[in-house]
């Protein structure tokens, strides 16, 4: 994969989590899901966001969404464009929806509507956030959907959901998602519910709209095949916190914490091998282990491991282990 639009330089910081948690209240007093998540995403460049389910992923990005679940309580800072968005009142963040974020729903036949025909849904989009006129807006809904690879838009703009395939569903929710040129668009697990061959065309749909709006994208995913073919650089997350950041390459090929190793060995690869799954599972929200939250299922835990958490004391930068695979990155 080529570098994006402006790797290596100082492109423009468009996205910056620091420290960024959300804690949501429980029996009466508030549980932390995520904790110190910090990562940034720069102009024109795919970040990753990597783990199994119930890690983090979606409650970060529903957090940098404005859209975390009733009651929840998100501290840190996060800035968008440069400005602070966590002390901007409701009204304000929506309005952050649409015009400089987009979003990619796992599932378009939940997220879009079932009874407005899918013209009427674009044109709203457009009107309310653009300022168009509901005649420009519909030429404008037509011109995306042929963007994106739809053929005759205008009949598809007077169909409805069901009426589409999956792939073609999805490619509506692109030309959605960058209908009002948002600087930040956010892709929820956007290939989940494909079948390989079409996957690896929304894929490449989106790596061009990438490259053609030069617009930041992250992209969450459990997939690592998926990371190291359309992403820059990748976070992954274990618990509720950022265990290991680098690149795409770095990670998929020579990651160094155990966990990051453990989600690589139980991808299907293309011989007769067998996988290996990680023992146990992700600890409940409110149960994570006194010291490193991996440690009840890391071959390579310690004594120390268990009582302290490795913070800004672990031996590798970027790498939150204790006892980091050393494998050299080429």
């Amino acid at each position: 994969m080529t570098a994006a639009p402006g790797a290596g330089t100082e492109t423009k910081v468009v996205l910056e989590a620091e420290n960024l948690g959300v804690a949501l209240p429980i029996d009466g007093k508030y549980v932390p899901i995520t904790t110190d998540v910090s990562f940034s995403v720069r102009r024109g460049e795919a970040v990753a966001l990597v783990g199994e389910s119930g890690c983090g992923k979606s409650m970060t990005a529903s957090a940098i969404m404005g859209l975390p679940p009733r009651g929840a309580k998100v501290t840190g800072r996060l800035r968008i464009n440069g400005r602070d968005v966590l002390d901007l009142s409701p009204k304000r963040r929506r309005a952050l929806c649409g015009s400089e974020i987009g979003f990619i729903f796992q599932e378009p036949m939940t997220a879009l509507h079932p009874t407005l025909r899918i013209g009427r849904q674009m044109t709203d989009t457009l009107c309310h956030n653009l300022g168009l006129s509901r005649s420009a807006a519909m030429t404008r809904a037509a011109e995306l959907l042929d963007l994106v690879g739809i053929p005759r838009p205008k009949d598809i703009l007077k169909g409805y959901v069901h009426q589409l395939s999956g792939g073609m569903r999805q490619r509506v929710m692109i030309a959605l998602a960058l209908s009002c040129d948002p600087s930040l668009v956010i892709a929820d697990e956007p290939t989940t519910a494909l079948d390989v061959t079409i996957q690896a065309q929304v894929l490449d749909l989106m790596e061009k709209m990438r490259r053609e709006f030069d617009v930041a994208m992250l992209f969450i995913t459990h997939d690592l095949e998926v990371v190291g073919d359309f992403c820059d650089r990748a976070v992954v997350m274990y618990a509720g916190d950022v265990v290991e950041t680098a690149t795409a390459a770095e990670v998929t090929r020579a990651p160094h914490h155990p966990y990051t190793r453990g989600l690589i060995d139980a991808v299907p690869g293309t011989g007769l091998e067998r996988l290996v799954p990680i023992g146990g599972s992700v600890p409940q929200i409110g149960a994570w282990p006194e010291g490193c939250r991996f440690a009840p299922r890391c071959s390579r835990a310690t004594e120390k491991c268990a009582i302290r958490p490795p913070l800004e004391g672990a031996p590798m930068p970027d790498v939150r282990c204790w006892h980091p695979l050393t494998e050299e990155r080429t």
